[in-house]
């Protein structure tokens, strides 16, 4: 895996919007605060856009991501926001120069498909918060801090104590590369060259607005597609803005611990990543080593 390098003082970052549009306001705060960091901040010429739920036309999209692919002095891409659209674009990026010019692509939601593709091309990402999020929350807010700790290179450790979903943890511990996401995304890209599923590595989840039994469908698509008999831990993030459905057999987070009920690896649930104030990036395609027992989990990057 190739990860891009730390960022340095006066380093190019982009913020482009490669799915749905986005008002401005929250991307020149964004701005105003990786200039705060040293960094030289561009926003792209087609972020502001507005095309129906876009940000634009598909080429107006493609040509801004493709650029700053391209672009051999951007050294960040952070995705201002997700909505719908990326996947549109994947199989039209070329990413040659990317690359060979490795720089820190960084989003999520939406942007799950554009990580699991770069997972699929060798190269390291961030899912983590976007520019709605440092906007409203601000450079002090802990999961912007972590974000800039990681693209600093510096290494991170979560430890997350065991709450309300102690019985549906399983504990243990396990070493692989990290990946996943959205979990619908996620699914979307199952099956394509452009969806790769290491070798014992640990996937996470998190989702919003999906009904239960939408969510339970999800799982049983991963264990058709065998995703779980090749990891070796499955992290359960936040499953927010979803109303528990009483015609299902059991509650959303119990229909996947279900699922997965006759693996042995290490499962966690609860875990602060998703559609919340609380979205702790971590790197895709980095080594992750995640420890669950009966009081904390723990997972260092």
């Amino acid at each position: 895996m190739i990860r891009p390098p730390a960022l340095r003082f006066n380093d190019k970052a982009v913020i482009l919007s490669p799915a749905g549009c986005i008002n401005d306001q929250p991307v020149y705060d964004t701005a105003a605060i990786l200039s705060q960091w040293g960094l030289s901040v561009v926003v792209s010429e087609y972020a502001l856009n507005k095309v129906g739920r876009f940000s634009g036309t598909f080429d107006q999209r493609l040509d801004d991501l493709q650029t700053a692919f391209d672009d051999p002095n951007i050294k960040l891409i952070l995705c201002s926001r997700g909505g719908y659209g990326i996947v549109q674009l994947l199989d039209k990026l070329n990413f040659d120069k990317l690359i060979a010019y490795p720089k820190w692509i960084v989003g999520f939601s939406d942007i799950t498909a554009l990580h699991s593709a770069l997972l699929s091309k060798g190269v390291m990402s961030v899912h983590g918060p976007m520019a709605k999020h440092f906007a409203d929350e601000g450079p002090e807010d802990v999961s912007v801090r972590f974000t800039k700790a990681i693209l600093a290179n510096q290494s991170v450790t979560y430890e997350i104590p065991v709450t309300k979903y102690r019985h549906l943890n399983r504990p243990g511990k396990a070493s692989g590369t990290l990946f996943g996401g959205n979990l619908s995304v996620f699914c979307g890209t199952i099956g394509s060259k452009l969806n790769k599923v290491p070798r014992n590595g640990i996937l996470f989840i998190e989702d919003i607005g999906e009904e239960p039994y939408r969510v339970d469908r999800f799982m049983y698509q991963l264990k058709l597609a065998g995703v779980f008999e090749r990891i070796g831990g499955l992290i359960v993030g936040q499953f927010t803005d979803f109303n528990e459905d009483e015609a299902m057999y059991e509650s959303l987070y119990n229909s996947i611990a279900s699922v997965v009920n006759n693996y042995s690896f290490p499962v966690c649930f609860d875990f602060p990543i998703g559609h919340v104030r609380l979205n702790f990036p971590v790197i895709i395609g980095n080594k992750a080593t995640l420890t669950v027992d009966e009081e904390t989990v723990i997972l260092k990057q």
